[in-house]
């Protein structure tokens, strides 16, 4: 028997079946894309046709091809959420327990809160709007702010009510005529408006500069106030109700700083009356002889 390396195709019939088999595809192939290249030359609709057909046959194919890729893209970031969503879910828990100390401790805060409230027997106070009216002048050159109401004791306004408008506050009656009062506003030297910062709570007064601008004085000493901080009325005196926006620190300064108002009466149309927020009690009468 001869080596198998000297072996020729001849020798196995099965090869000599494989190798006719190998010619006979190549030469069909060849044909067929030999016809398909004449097709589309000269016969653009068949070869169109035939395209389509083919693409109808191979498309699930390809369809399926292309899910099982797009799976397996799929699994690195799967994994990937996996780890995320675990880290996400430990860190959502943390906040949670953060959250469930927050919400005890200000429910405590709340329920001391309502305690003082009933042993020292304060009353929440809303002060009443007497009017609605429009701001007919106001002195913006002069050392004296004032400014000129279009309504007066017909509609209700008396001297010491308070002057607002949206944004913050705008002064205090001073006098008041049937038809027109006279306000002092917030920039003028002669006003006082009692305060307190947002941030902590600091007490402190706004007194008018005469030029459109405000100092604000701290009431204790050792005081940083720093520039953006904002300052809003604080109830004390019981002519302004708490909360309403004063003026806003324009630049640094220790224990005093200039700040810049909120509200200027030359761009405003209409302002707000209010009562005062904690009236003075009636004089007593004298007693009879």
């Amino acid at each position: 028997m001869a080596p198998a390396r000297d072996r020729r195709t001849g020798f196995s019939r099965r090869r000599q079946y494989g190798a006719f088999l190998a010619y006979v595809l190549a030469v069909a192939g060849a044909v067929v894309g030999a016809v398909l290249l004449v097709a589309s030359t000269f016969q653009p609709p068949a070869f169109a046709g035939l395209r389509m057909t083919l693409g109808s046959a191979t498309a699930p194919i390809s369809g399926a091809f292309v899910a099982i890729g797009d799976a397996v893209n799929d699994i690195p970031a799967t994994i990937g959420h996996y780890f995320f969503v675990h880290d996400e879910n430990a860190r959502l828990r943390r906040e949670l327990d953060q959250s469930r100390k927050l919400l005890m401790t200000a429910r405590t805060i709340a329920y001391d809160n309502r305690r003082l409230r009933r042993l020292l027997a304060i009353r929440d106070r809303t002060p009443d709007t007497v009017v609605t009216a429009r701001l007919v002048s106001s002195t913006g050159t002069s050392g004296r702010r004032f400014a000129l109401l279009n309504a007066g004791r017909w509609q209700g306004v008396a001297p010491g009510m308070a002057v607002r408008g949206a944004e913050g506050l705008i002064g205090r009656v001073i006098e008041a005529g049937p038809a027109a009062a006279r306000i002092l506003l917030l920039t003028d030297p002669e006003s006082i408006v009692p305060v307190r910062r947002t941030g902590d709570g600091l007490p402190a007064i706004v007194v008018g500069r005469g030029d459109g601008t405000v100092d604000i004085r701290s009431i204790t000493t050792n005081v940083r106030l720093s520039r953006g901080e904002l300052f809003v009325t604080s109830g004390t005196g019981g002519l302004y109700a708490p909360g309403i926006p004063v003026a806003r620190v324009r630049a640094n300064g220790a224990d005093s700083a200039i700040g810049q108002p909120f509200i200027h009466p030359d761009t405003l149309d209409f302002a707000i009356v209010q009562r005062a927020f904690m009236p003075m009690p009636p004089p007593t009468p004298a007693p009879r002889p």
